[in-house]
């Protein structure tokens, strides 16, 4: 494990403000708080970063979310504890983090379509543009895992 290189909120704190101004948007757009949560996961499994695992992890985990669902999410697509809304949502999540496989499909858009509206679309899109710029400043910065503590599950 190697050491943290640089704490960005405190000698960049311009940027640390501009990505929580969107973050206190993602909160009030009016999605569902754990789906949040569980492709902000998702994002993060996929980018390899520990810190926004172990962060939303523990805030799932907070939010009263189950062991299976968090166990099973590498696996989504061969797991029965997700619904069509949420397999919607993590489908376009990994199309839109994994864009250096391709561009997001029509295919994926039209999957998603039923599930969301095009307000909700773009607010998934952003959280899910949100998440993947968290993932590269915490990977860059080798942000310590293991330090965060959820908030008390409303």
């Amino acid at each position: 494990m190697e050491k943290q290189r640089m704490n960005i909120a405190r000698v960049a704190p311009g940027v640390y403000s501009a990505m929580m101004g969107l973050e206190r948007y993602l909160n009030e757009c009016g999605l569902e708080a754990n789906l949040l949560h569980l492709i902000k996961l998702r994002t993060s499994q996929l980018n390899r970063c520990a810190f926004c695992i172990d962060m939303h992890w523990k805030d799932l985990r907070a939010a009263g979310e189950s062991e299976q669902r968090l166990y099973g999410l590498d696996a989504w697509e061969e797991s029965p504890y997700y619904t069509d809304r949420e397999r919607a949502a993590l489908a376009w999540t990994e199309a839109v983090t994994l864009l250096t496989e391709g561009y997001v499909s029509e295919s994926v858009y039209r999957a998603v379509q039923p599930h969301f509206s095009e307000k909700e679309l773009a607010d998934l899109t952003g959280a899910v543009a949100a998440i993947n710029a968290w993932n590269r400043l915490n990977v860059a910065a080798r942000t310590t895992p293991g330090t965060y503590r959820a908030p008390s599950a409303k």
